[in-house]
């Protein structure tokens, strides 16, 4: 049997919780096997988890991915069909075919937004091959180059549980086998209806790589956020909920490892952080620069600048402690005024500037969404109050946002109040008008989000919460209307609307994008 090899490209990040080289199915099964209550940090002390005052967070964890040419080796028979279709049919063409693959995929880590590592081709005819390939267990998604070969190899990889794209070429090099067959003999199995489990045809891709990466691009982002740790100070919730059964509902589905933090723990290390010179000289100092900024304009007390930094600091210790790079806060709007001396909206505003997933109000309804959007985007992420729809216009508004929305330039921001409480440092965050954005919308059961792409047309400023955009949508307002489930919705630059789309149905969460008018 030839087996094509080739270098094991791959870009170096740091890990995150959920390991490679086993697949979707186990892990989910895996982990919903075991006790996910949320777990408390205790005995925390400053002396003991202080940090530099600019600890980063870890990166996304790559995407493993193994890429399988399956292929046939005919020999002539006279007299007799002694071939299939498809134009890989010798060694000289299957070692050609290699050297294509590997040129694309080369040129796909070169472009990639996002951590992907491509272990070497694996050339493959039968499904007893596969037993011979050392490395199939490492990967979190195969791609499988459909030149030929036979049915079983494709049922023995689908039977694995893990992620399968199928690349068949119809113009982009010679002509693959399952170009014709692959949905009536494998998505179908000789009947009218899809039949295997896991792969659908949405799977199939027909030569174009741009459709590859993009679909490679929701893989990474699905397996960083399955089984994420995240901080939850004050415990975890959800918007207008009975208590702890849409946190229930987010460990089941997404496996995310939720660690807490008490109110009285939070104050006892902020008092000992204020207590800390070098501490509370950081803070001081990370502030001034931060207020030197020319796209900024300061509209509230200096001193509530201060203490967000400050903030700051213990989050991001309290994050190294739990080794996670992901924080919500339950209570931000009261609970959490009196001890830190200011409101949270400017620190969480800081966090995500620089990385790390910062939420406001324990909303687990929604948090699973911006932790998806940003782990595919890799950019920030905006949590927010919608208004209602109307003349194809929706208001969208937090008084949180990050600056870095499209992950790399901060947008020109007005640091005031905290709208509500009038009280504290909150950014109003200037976000780019023409922009377009993804907005998804999820519902309260864990079972239907509904997506909208829209464009920002104004940044107004009303008397709502500060940061604020209005966004024009090209559906009907009242479809919009009649379809939003839930409350808060997660917004982000760009479209990532099939990215979205495609990780979710692995949850079996139904994506709801919203029709053109």
């Amino acid at each position: 049997m030839h087996t094509p090899q080739n270098n094991c490209w791959h870009q170096h990040t740091t890990c995150c919780p959920c390991g490679g080289g086993i697949s979707r199915r186990t892990f989910l099964q895996g982990l919903g096997g075991a006790t996910l209550l949320s777990t408390a940090l205790t005995g925390l002390t400053w002396s003991a988890i202080a940090a530099p005052a600019e600890t980063m967070p870890a990166g996304r964890r790559p995407l493993i991915v193994k890429p399988i040419l399956a292929y046939d080796l005919p020999k002539r028979r006279p007299q007799s069909s002694w071939r299939n279709w498809g134009g890989v049919q010798t060694e000289a063409a299957v070692a050609d075919e290699t050297n294509r693959i590997k040129g694309e995929l080369k040129k796909l880590q070169a472009e990639a937004d996002f951590p992907v590592q491509f272990l070497p081709i694996a050339g493959v005819q039968r499904a007893a091959d596969l037993d011979a390939v050392a490395d199939l267990a490492a990967a979190d998604v195969y791609i499988v180059y459909a030149a030929g070969g036979w049915m079983d190899v494709f049922d023995k990889l689908a039977k694995s549980g893990k992620d399968m794209i199928i690349f068949c070429r119809h113009k982009s090099g010679p002509v693959y086998l399952w170009y014709e067959i692959i949905s009536p003999r494998f998505l179908r199995q000789h009947t009218d209806t899809l039949a295997v489990k896991g792969v659908d045809d949405g799977d199939v891709v027909i030569d174009s790589m741009a459709e590859v990466m993009w679909r490679l691009r929701a893989l990474c982002g699905l397996r960083n956020t399955l089984g994420a740790r995240m901080l939850a100070v004050g415990g975890p919730d959800a918007w207008a909920q009975p208590k702890g059964v849409v946190p229930e509902l987010v460990r089941k589905t997404w496996q995310f490892d939720i660690q807490t933090v008490t109110y009285d723990d939070l104050g006892k290390l902020i008092v000992a952080a204020r207590a800390d010179k070098a501490a509370l000289d950081a803070a001081k100092a990370r502030a001034a620069a931060y207020l030197k900024d020319a796209g900024l304009k300061l509209e509230t007390q200096k001193p509530f600048v201060e203490n967000c930094f400050l903030l700051d600091q213990v989050f991001r210790a309290l994050m190294a402690k739990a080794d996670c790079r992901a924080i919500t806060i339950n209570g931000c709007m009261g609970t959490i005024m009196p001890l830190a001396e200011t409101s949270a909206c400017l620190t969480l505003t800081l966090l995500n500037d620089d990385g790390y997933l910062a939420f406001c109000e324990s909303d687990f309804v929604v948090i699973p969404s911006g932790v998806l959007l940003a782990n595919i985007s890799g950019k920030p992420v905006f949590l927010n109050d919608p208004t209602y729809p109307h003349d194809g216009i929706i208001t969208l508004a937090h008084c949180t946002a990050p600056r870095k929305m499209d992950g790399k330039t901060l947008e020109p921001v007005r640091v005031l109040t905290h709208f509500e409480s009038d009280y504290g440092a909150a950014p109003k965050v200037e976000m780019r008008k023409g922009q377009v954005v993804t907005n998804i919308v999820p519902d309260f059961a864990v079972k239907r989000w509904v997506g909208l792409l829209g464009e920002i047309i104004d940044a107004p400023f009303m008397d709502i919460c500060r940061s604020q955009i209005d966004i024009r949508f090209d559906c009907d307002s009242l479809t919009l209307a009649e379809r939003m489930p839930g409350f808060h919705w997660m917004t982000c630059y760009g479209d990532y609307m099939k990215e979205i789309g495609y990780a979710v149905k692995r949850l079996n969460i139904n994506w709801e994008m919203i029709p053109k008018a």
